[in-house]
């Protein structure tokens, strides 16, 4: 028997850097420095799990769809442990929303070939967390999302989901999708002799033509969410200071009453 995952992951502005909006109120990807979003690293951790525990042979393959720098996430999840990866790169892609990326993930995850999709619980840029969901429903198989728990067995993907007031044992016969939460369990760190390994490892780059996509079904024209204005955040002020000259307690009440804290 045989288990092919595709963990789909994004390459995203580092959130410590200054990010900016380009004058096309896209995000300005060139002047900030970009990584694999900590979000799927979890979906690549629970990938590696499932093939560490699993007595059938597992490939694991990695899926981005990004600029030429997207190629450094699918090579730290290649370090990770991850067996081959995918690149989907096409000019006609920029300013693509979230509906229109889960059809490109989908057509490459179909061409690629898949039995379980692993993906994170949202990126961390655009942190709208409904790709899977449109990837699942694009390919017509099942979805488990928002998992801090996920195993394989017996062509059934088990899964945990964890809630405020209740936590939920879910099941789904592969072919499935999953997304994984930040609870999942800590992802590991590519040693080095991991990071040497994927300097070999195969990184296939597909562009729209190979997907069979019209550039009129992508982009930032056809995309159905935009975003229509943005302004910097405004500079910190300077904080309130409460002096404890015996009335303090009563100082801090009424500041955090007129900011409706209390």
């Amino acid at each position: 028997m045989s288990l092919r995952i595709v963990v789909t992951v994004k390459y995203v502005p580092d959130a410590t850097g200054d990010r900016h909006f380009a004058d096309d109120l896209t995000v300005d990807r060139d002047d900030v420095d970009g990584l694999l979003s900590e979000l799927d690293e979890y979906a690549v951790e629970q990938a590696l799990q499932i093939s560490e525990n699993s007595d059938d042979d597992v490939e694991i393959t990695v899926l981005t769809v990004g600029p030429e720098d997207a190629k450094d996430a699918l090579r730290k999840a290649l370090s990770m442990g991850a067996d081959k990866a995918i690149h989907v790169e096409d000019d006609d892609l920029h300013g693509t929303d979230a509906i229109g990326t889960s059809l490109v993930l989908a057509k490459a995850i179909e061409k690629a070939g898949y039995d379980l999709v692993v993906s994170g619980m949202a990126s961390t840029d655009g942190t709208m967390g409904v790709v899977p969901a449109l990837v699942a429903e694009r390919l017509g198989v099942p979805q488990v999302t928002l998992l801090s728990e996920v195993s394989v067995e017996g062509g059934v993907v088990k899964g945990r989901r964890d809630g405020d007031s209740a936590t939920e044992q879910l099941e789904a016969s592969l072919p499935a999708v999953v997304s994984v939460t930040d609870q999942s369990g800590e992802a590991r760190y590519p040693s080095f002799k991991g990071i040497m390994a994927a300097k070999k490892k195969p990184v296939e780059s597909w562009d729209l033509s190979d997907l069979d996509i019209d550039e009129d079904e992508v982009g930032l024209e056809n995309a159905y969410t935009v975003v229509e204005s943005a302004a910097e955040r405004p500079a910190r002020t300077a904080g309130t200071i409460v002096k404890d000259e015996g009335e303090g307690g009563k100082q801090l009440a009424a500041f955090l009453a007129g900011q409706k804290f209390i």
